[in-house]
């Protein structure tokens, strides 16, 4: 089995590469190409990545290059895990935005649009490519953001699914606070990429106890302050939203909060640049513990369980978190809306299951954001300044015009080497 991740010198990929290695009977790889275009960053990650398979005794073969076509070429499966314009664009994201009295952050409102723009029409340039190397390979997509680009993927007939880490990550917080397997915790994870709520925590499956509320009852202010939000807040909801949900929730406490401190982006700079000097060490073996701290957690086990599952690996879990097409799931949206459930997933794809009638309160904000990611898509495949001022408009964390007008020429100021049309 040939596994291709595109993206592959990012620091992430050791996570990953111990989670092929620590999973091996759910899917074995038996070839994992990396491919990325920054050839010093790319062999210091394959160099440790080689260390972390022979450590764990997996006799599988990885191979580094920067020939993309090559890369693809027979792929059972391509990861993506780009950034285009690296941390340096990201760093833009989460400031500019600020000027204007809104959130700065890679994923949403202003910032998420700008990183929207910059990765759409690269990624489907390289689907077109893994199409025509190999038409059966899933693309499973792990780039921001997550909804848009997959909705992009599919819109454009790939055989892909979107794949993010924060359900899988509830996931395991729940079971550790409940004292249960992570496997026997099913979430009832509703919404979109980045704007969800675990509305039922039930035990053995879909049809299992729903312990959200014991949850709510004895563990609530341990889940709250993960998510930075008041325990009363969830104690009134009688959910956990993501904690993605704090930028809209406590959106002018975080944008002070912001202004105050180094960005994210400037954190995750500094963290890179000591994994690298860590992954130079040829002692290395195993993935460092600051990489907990890098982001991305359990992206691995969750990456795993996908590809298992599309590929038909052994004891492939039947049912995952993933972003896949509405197609009548939720009713208030559009059918070819990308949404972010549980699904049942096998080799023909993703499949969302049935979801409950959706509370308003939530239902609301997310047609609102679907909106937005239509507008949002159409700037990406499209251009122009008309298209992008629409998007940001209807985005519910701006939605003024005169703030519009503004970030959309930060926006394609600070983007423009990276916009076609600008």
């Amino acid at each position: 089995m040939k596994l291709t991740v595109v993206g592959g010198g990012s620091t992430y990929t050791p996570e990953l590469v111990d989670g092929f290695a620590r999973l091996r009977d759910a899917l074995p790889v038996t070839e994992l190409v990396l491919v990325d275009p920054a050839k010093d960053r790319l062999e210091l990650v394959g160099g440790l990545a080689r260390r972390i398979l022979a450590r764990q005794g997996h006799d599988g073969r990885i191979t580094t290059t920067s020939d993309l076509d090559a890369a693809v070429d027979g792929a059972d499966a391509v990861l993506l895990q780009l950034r285009v314009g690296g941390q340096a664009a990201r760093e833009q994201d989460e400031t500019w935005p600020l000027e204007c009295g809104c959130v700065g952050q890679e994923t949403t409102g202003a910032g998420g649009l700008a990183k929207a723009l910059r990765t759409v029409p690269v990624v489907l340039d390289i689907a077109e490519r893994i199409r025509r190397a190999n038409p059966d390979a899933w693309i499973i997509d792990f780039t921001n953001p997550v909804g848009i680009v997959t909705r992009a993927l599919l819109q454009a007939g790939h055989r892909a699914v979107g794949l993010c880490n924060v359900a899988i990550g509830l996931q395991r917080r729940f079971a550790a606070r409940l004292g249960v397997a992570p496997g026997d915790v099913h979430l009832d994870h509703v919404g979109l990429n980045h704007l969800t709520w675990e509305t039922g925590v039930r035990l053995g499956g879909p049809e299992g106890e729903d312990v959200l509320p014991r949850l709510l009852t004895e563990h609530g202010d341990a889940v709250a302050a993960d998510l930075r939000l008041p325990r009363a807040l969830l104690d009134r909801l009688g959910v956990v939203p993501s904690y993605y949900l704090r930028y809209y929730y406590a959106h002018d406490e975080v944008v002070a909060e912001q202004r105050g401190k180094p960005s994210r982006a400037a954190e995750v700079a500094a963290m890179e640049r000591e994994l690298l000097e860590l992954y130079a060490d040829p002692a290395l073996d195993e993935k460092p513990a600051l990489l907990a701290r890098r982001g991305g957690a359990y992206y691995s086990e969750a990456a795993v369980d996908l590809a298992a599952a599309l590929l038909g690996g052994a004891g492939a879990a039947p049912y995952q978190v993933v972003n896949a097409l509405n197609r009548g799931t939720l009713p208030f949206l559009p059918d070819d809306a990308v949404i972010e459930v549980q699904a049942a997933v096998d080799r023909k794809g993703a499949g969302p299951l049935p979801v409950p009638q959706v509370d308003p309160l939530y239902a609301g904000l997310m047609a609102s954001v679907t909106g937005y990611e239509d507008l949002a898509l159409q700037a990406a495949l499209h251009g122009g300044r008309n298209r992008v001022f629409r998007a940001l408009l209807a985005h519910p964390l701006i939605g003024r015009y005169d703030r519009a007008e503004r970030l959309t020429d930060q926006l394609i100021a600070h983007n423009r080497e990276h916009l076609a049309w600008a």
